[in-house]
């Protein structure tokens, strides 16, 4: 699990700190923590930071981590949302154990309760419309939740109703007598809080919805601000862990919790994560999936966690990401190339070395025996030596990358051209004697060489200077591949801060999608060993970068996506940010 005080990170675990206060104080005699999600869509890394430091704060302390699935909307809730979050989480290595909990499990609780907040006049059914609650509240042109400069809001005129009259509404509104939007059951706090949040908000509105879990059963629905602290008492949470923008939702938290003489939860927040060239937020990943611009929840441009695992990132590598950004309690823009750079190091250790070829040139050995074939030792990863090596198959016409070869070469270009030596990884050296071009494109098709039999394994035993190594792979024995080569999603370091158009349009964040997040390679190369990958298994394709086999892949054709490149672009924004 993450640890959120390893040097590296924020150095400022002031979560666990507020956990040993309230330890030692007595507040508490044990930890109970949970994650929270809503089943409205799938996880993403934000989240994935949230329930890592929800079960890690649990694992430090000896307690324990409930998964409750805040289902109090259902018109945007669904049980396919429910089975891929906790597919995800179980992925990340996180385990609940029997500890799985539902806020539709509670509604009857939660109902109970907001009677007995009836019965101590804290709480009363009003007939205003949302747009009068707004104008009432005087949030109709205020950011709502926000601590505004708002004149003070005015009492509804329903506000003050008896108790007797409150409750016979409120038994009426869950009968089902009026219709949808007709009634809300309010808090009574304060209309004239400079907090927005505690100007009589909402606690119960009427919804004929068909709920996923609890169907027509109910048709009066508990808004989350109500529903989220006490089903957090219900289940003993002792700290519930949010993200910064409940803080301002914290005196409500806690006013909930006093009214219904319940368990004391404390809520802690802790600055979310942001990461550049992303979105991370639900609403406007729906809208990519609903839209179309992307296959789905998964696919591998995503920020979801799904998406990450489907292109490659491992779990450990992601931990160590949020480990190392560790906890704040402002907010800052973390730079993805971080959490590329954490993905690299992981792999370098993990993932097996292959060859493959993606922009394939076809290269003929001319004095090569035909139909010979050889067979070469490779090494599988040379930073594990317990992964051993395998044997590949060398023979006189192999594909090697359009790159490697130039008809007229730059300066400093040490790959193939007519007259020059280059090595064939694991293979021999071999040197250009021609080429040939389509007489109609003068695309080269072919390139010719020789090769020297002394220098088997690309060794140079006369001590000439060969300064370049290329890596190929035999045609004969190719398997072939398609390439998912993915970029950011984003071409905009902040995707959500978009100016007007030229024409005064208001910008959306759809604006900043990269045309150029995906380039499909359908005539790449492989070698043999790559046949039997299965979904999900990670390589690294020598001198391309880091791959990850898919699952559209067929017997017929491998499909593999890359997951990130070799070169490590993070250390070179570290070094400029410390220049």
């Amino acid at each position: 699990m993450a640890d959120f005080s390893t040097p590296g990170g924020s150095g400022n675990d002031f979560i666990s700190e507020f956990i040993r206060e309230d330890l030692r104080s007595g507040r508490f005699d044990q930890v109970r923590t949970r994650f929270p999600p809503e089943p409205n869509g799938w996880l993403h890394i934000g989240h994935c930071k949230a329930f890592v430091l929800d079960f890690s704060m649990a694992e430090r302390f000896g307690g324990l981590c409930n998964l409750r699935f805040d289902d109090t909307n259902p018109e945007k809730e669904d049980q396919t949302y429910v089975e891929a979050i906790k597919r995800d989480i179980r992925w990340m290595g996180c385990d609940w154990a029997d500890r799985e909990y539902y806020a539709s499990d509670y509604y009857d609780y939660l109902y109970d309760l907001a009677v007995k907040i009836i019965r101590k006049g804290s709480a009363y059914v009003d007939d205003l419309s949302d747009e009068e609650v707004s104008l009432y509240r005087g949030t109709a042109s205020a950011s709502a939740g926000a601590f505004t400069e708002t004149p003070p809001g005015k009492n509804s005129p329903y506000r003050d109703r008896s108790i007797e009259e409150n409750l016979d509404l409120f038994a009426r509104m869950r009968a089902g007598e009026f219709p949808d939007g007709a009634r809300t059951l309010r808090a009574r706090i304060d209309m004239t809080h400079p907090n927005l949040l505690l100007r009589d908000p909402m606690m119960y509105r009427i919804r004929r919805s068909n709920h996923y879990r609890t169907g027509d059963r109910w048709c009066i629905y508990p808004l989350y601000d109500f529903a989220h602290p006490l089903s957090d008492a219900k289940e003993g949470i002792t700290h519930s862990l949010c993200s910064m923008e409940y803080e301002i939702h914290r005196p409500l938290y806690d006013w909930f919790i006093r009214e219904a003489e319940v368990f004391p939860s404390r809520q802690i927040e802790f600055a979310r994560l942001n990461l550049s060239h992303t979105v991370l937020s639900k609403r406007w990943l729906l809208k990519l999936v609903e839209e179309k611009y992307v296959s789905g929840w998964d696919d591998p441009r995503m920020p979801t966690i799904a998406g990450l695992r489907r292109r490659g990132y491992t779990p450990d590598s992601i931990r160590s990401f949020i480990s190392q950004v560790g906890l704040a309690k402002v907010d800052s823009l973390v730079d993805i190339a971080f959490l590329e750079y954490c993905l690299r190091e992981d792999l370098n250790k993990s993932a097996l070395r292959v060859m493959a070829v993606l922009k394939p040139l076809k290269l003929i050995i001319e004095n090569w025996e035909r139909g010979k074939t050889e067979m070469m030792e490779a090494v599988n990863n040379p930073e594990d030596e317990g992964a051993g090596t395998r044997q590949l198959p060398f023979s006189g016409e192999l594909w090697i990358e359009e790159e490697d070869f130039a008809e007229n070469p730059l300066p400093k270009y040490y790959r193939l051209y007519p007259g020059n030596a280059v090595r064939l990884r694991y293979g021999y050296i071999v040197t250009c004697t021609g080429f040939d071009k389509d007489p109609v494109t003068g695309r080269i098709r072919s390139v010719r060489c020789t090769y020297d039999p002394s220098t088997r394994g690309g060794d140079a035993p006369d001590n000439r200077k060969v300064r370049g190594t290329i890596h190929w792979v035999s045609s004969r024995e190719a398997v072939p591949l398609e390439a998912r080569l993915y970029g950011h999603l984003f071409k905009a370091e902040r995707p959500l801060a978009v100016p007007d158009g030229p024409d005064g349009r208001p910008g959306t964040f759809l604006d900043n999608l990269n045309p150029d997040s995906l380039e499909v390679l359908d005539g790449a190369w492989g070698e043999p060993s790559l046949a039997s990958a299965a979904p999900g298994d990670r390589f690294q394709f020598e001198r391309l970068g880091y791959f990850a086999a898919d699952p559209d892949s067929t017997p017929d054709r491998r499909v593999f996506n890359r997951t990130v490149g070799l070169r490590d672009t993070w250390a070179k924004v570290k070094g400029k940010a410390t220049q």
